[in-house]
């Protein structure tokens, strides 16, 4: 090998960037110890953007196409060189190739929940998660914010950043909307482009374009998801008499699982009826009492008194025995002797008049 062949060698005339996968945003083209020959080929394609960078300073940009590496079509490297001889002598620069294709079903979510104040539970803690999608817009602004001199800058580089960008602007939606959880969790479209319009500042901030965001999912914690599923169970019941009866309408199946079989489903079928029946007369009643007492009506009259036949003590009417003295309360007709109960005003058996 000669020793023109080796200086050859030492010059690039190809410049490209096959993407063989989706991870990696941008690549710096392997340099070393080469320089680019004067007419070299630049090949861009579609959904990439190339960058030039002359000691550390940006200096052209080139959109899908296939260029040729002269003075007229890079008039900022020949400006920042100052080179004299009209760019025929090869050079040394950096090339970075951008990829600018969408990066789709890039997932978010909350590693612990959002703690929010809520019209009408109260303070309540949120877990939401979705999906985005972006893409490099700015590459300048990409480069000399995020990705600066590294070999090559991946999707998994930057999911960090913009999860956590993510979760403080949603949190911070959060707070000054004031929406109910249940409206948010119902109307989730609108969310999710309220909260996506307030994100593409920050995105476009690092040279980014947020394309699509979507909030997927909007729930509770679980216990308090429980206790939302009761209120819920009530307000659907409406009343105390027809939630006893949806409470034993659940206690069925788990009656029927129970040892003893189909025995002990009817078992735990008659037992949760019964239970219900008790529950709803007991509140009939206790409704009945504040009615009654509510309405002004007084109490039962005394029960009607009579005097002992022997000691003339005040017993109860119809009584068989005085309590006080024991005589039976019971006397016969003058007339024709039949036994009487006392109070009598006339002989059953033959109507005498009994003083």
């Amino acid at each position: 090998m000669g020793i023109l062949d080796f200086v050859k060698k030492q010059f690039i005339d190809i410049i490209q960037w096959t993407e063989e996968g989706d991870e990696v945003l941008v690549w710096r083209f392997p340099m070393r110890d080469f320089e680019i020959q004067q007419g070299a080929q630049l090949t861009v394609r579609e959904t990439q953007t190339a960058m030039f960078v002359h000691q550390g300073q940006v200096a052209d940009l080139f959109g899908p196409g296939q260029h040729t590496i002269k003075t007229q079509n890079v008039p900022i490297l020949t400006d920042l060189q100052h080179w004299d001889k009209m760019f025929e002598s090869p050079f040394k620069s950096d090339v970075y190739f951008f990829s600018t294709r969408l990066r789709l079903n890039q997932k978010w979510g909350t590693s612990n929940p959002i703690t929010i104040r809520d019209k009408e539970f109260g303070a309540v803690r949120l877990r939401t998660f979705g999906i985005y999608a972006y893409k490099i817009s700015d590459p300048k602004a990409f480069f000399t914010k995020v990705s600066g001199t590294r070999e090559a800058y991946t999707v998994s580089d930057m999911e960090g950043q913009l999860r956590n960008t993510i979760v403080a602007v949603l949190t911070d939606h959060f707070a000054e909307s004031g929406i109910p959880f249940l409206d948010m969790a119902a109307n989730q479209v609108e969310l999710s482009r309220a909260v996506g319009d307030k994100m593409k500042g920050s995105f476009g901030d690092f040279g980014l374009s947020l394309e699509s965001f979507v909030v997927q999912n909007v729930s509770l914690p679980e216990e308090l998801q429980k206790r939302l599923d009761e209120r819920i169970g009530m307000g659907v019941v409406g009343d105390m008499g027809r939630y006893t009866q949806f409470q034993t309408a659940q206690a069925i199946p788990i009656a029927a699982a129970a040892e003893g079989g189909v025995a002990g489903a009817g078992a735990g079928l008659g037992a949760g009826i019964a239970m219900g029946q008790a529950m709803g007369q007991a509140l009939g009643q206790a409704a009945q009492g504040v009615a009654a007492g509510a309405a002004g009506v007084a109490a039962p009259a005394a029960a009607a008194m009579a005097a002992c036949i022997k000691c003339a003590k005040p017993i109860a009417a119809g009584s068989k025995f005085c309590p006080e003295c024991g005589a039976p309360q019971t006397a016969s007709c003058p007339k024709c002797k039949a036994k009487l109960d006392r109070p009598a005003k006339f002989c059953p058996e033959c109507g005498t008049s009994i003083k």
